[in-house]
């Protein structure tokens, strides 16, 4: 389920976007590879690599419920328990479509729609995030997430 959208190629893994040149074009291609890191992150099972993918303190709302993670401990425990969570439903493999995204100066907005399966391709977690990312230098982070 690749993107066919605004980052043409995120979530196949191989980063590029296709976006032209120019700021927002940039902007834009930060924000395709950042999303695959953090993509690959999920299909390696690799807690780093998505912590890495976030900015401190960062919000997650799941659940009707907001969480804020002050430091990176905070944040691993619950990419670990995350990552356990999914093991135990056999998901060997994730992937999203982008829905939107508008990027506006150093903060951006990006919608995905995610699906979760095990190896012989049944979906086990459909659902959509929605994304708040802001400017790090020259990286583009997580700042916040809201599931539906």
């Amino acid at each position: 389920m690749a993107d066919e959208g605004i980052f043409p190629g995120a979530g196949e893994g191989n980063g590029g976007n296709g976006s032209g040149p120019g700021e927002t074009g940039e902007a834009e291609e930060a924000i395709a590879q950042l999303f695959d890191d953090y993509l690959a992150g999920f299909n390696d099972y690799d807690v780093d690599r998505i912590s890495d993918c976030f900015a401190l303190p960062a919000i997650i709302w799941q659940f009707e419920k907001g969480h804020v993670f002050n430091d990176e401990e905070e944040l691993v425990e619950n990419i670990e328990a995350l990552l356990k969570a999914l093991e135990k439903e056999k998901v060997t493999q994730s992937d999203f479509h982008v829905v939107s995204s508008h990027v506006s100066g150093a903060a951006a907005l990006v919608t995905l729609d995610w699906v979760q399966e095990t190896a012989d391709g049944e979906a086990v977690f459909e659902f959509t995030c929605h994304y708040q990312l802001v400017q790090n230098g020259t990286d583009w982070v997580i700042a916040g997430i809201v599931n539906d």
